[in-house]
């Protein structure tokens, strides 16, 4: 591996010259810079990333800030798929992630803290509690940030559309002469668990139905566990539902299992219908009709909101609401007569 010195000798450029093609400098000729890099690649160099953060003024390097509880972080693959589509786009422009949990309490460090430690140039908050003291910290810093999931006025965001894919759900069910239709619900301090409740809310009463008693359901954080226990108590009322909209794929993987105990079936006693599109609910039984939620597009866009802030050097307050689809499978079957 040579220097940047021999990379230089064998060029023919300036140390300056190649120093710039090699930062993306606009004052070097596309033609001189394709040769720099072509020589770079083949004598296997890489520039060294403290040397190349002096100069630059950069750390190369994004916080990435998750809840791993309640079965909502990584190991969700929703946000799991976001990350990945982050991870590809930032590393295309030359960045690597930094990742923190919640474990850092327990060495008393804050997320910003952390985060100012390792230099970062920026930071994506994903799947986060709004009313937590250090997120909120990180959101009101003068780090340029994007948060993932979840809305505020402070920062730049990008979500689905909650709203609209709940109401295109229970519209979905309508078309298919359903009129008791429940709802499993995500906890309400989470973005998408309040804005896929108004969505419902909202269909309902624009399509003219009552929401019966105890046909709105919170299961929590949106896990297996939840979503079965939160179909026990609808199948346990005097009058349940004929089709149940669940805010999350993983509560309807639980929910179906719920109905099979009871000896029913998805769905010619019971309709389901899910949110996120995650890869398993091709390969249950019933394969789950749900709602599409694009986590390339969402982990792309949150990244070019992030490296127009880094490259301008300041905070942004911008909005990307990104458009959810209907995905029809198995689990949804017009109403019994």
């Amino acid at each position: 591996m040579g220097t940047i010195y021999d990379l230089a000798k064998i060029t023919g450029f300036s140390i300056t010259t190649v120093s710039k093609a090699l930062n993306n400098y606009k004052d070097v000729s596309e033609k001189t810079r394709a040769k720099i890099l072509q020589a770079a690649a083949e004598m296997d160099y890489l520039p060294n990333a403290h040397a190349q953060s002096l100069s630059t003024k950069k750390s190369w390097a994004i916080g990435v800030m998750f809840s791993e509880a309640n079965e909502v972080g990584m190991k969700h693959p929703f946000f799991n798929g976001i990350i990945e589509s982050f991870r590809h786009a930032t590393e295309e422009h030359g960045y690597d992630l930094i990742f923190a949990s919640r474990n850092l309490r327990n060495r008393d460090m804050s997320y910003l803290e952390h985060f100012k430690h390792r230099a970062v140039d920026g930071i994506v908050v994903i799947c986060s509690d709004r009313m937590d003291e250090q997120v909120q910290e990180l959101m009101q810093s003068d780090i340029p940030i994007v948060v993932v999931d979840m809305d505020s006025a402070n920062c730049s965001v990008v979500y689905s559309d909650n709203t609209e894919g709940a109401r295109m759900a229970v519209n979905y069910l309508y078309e298919l002469g359903h009129r008791h239709i429940a709802h499993i619900a995500g906890d309400s301090s989470i973005d998408a668990g309040a804005a896929r409740v108004k969505g419902y809310e909202l269909a309902m009463q624009t399509l003219d139905l009552p929401i019966h008693p105890g046909y709105l359901v919170n299961a929590g954080f949106f896990s297996v566990e939840e979503g079965k226990q939160a179909m026990e108590k609808l199948l346990q009322l005097a009058s349940p539902p004929t089709a149940v909209f669940v805010a999350g794929d993983q509560m309807a993987i639980g929910a179906i299992e719920a109905v099979h105990e009871h000896g029913l079936r998805v769905p010619e006693d019971i309709s389901i219908i899910g949110y996120d599109d995650i890869e398993m609910i091709k390969y249950i039984t019933p394969k789950l009709t749900t709602i599409r939620q694009d986590t390339d597009e969402i982990g792309e866009a949150a990244a070019e909101l992030l490296i127009e802030q880094m490259t301008a050097k300041e905070r942004r307050t911008e909005r990307r609401v990104i458009p959810v689809t209907l995905i029809e499978r198995a689990s949804c079957a017009p109403v019994k007569k």
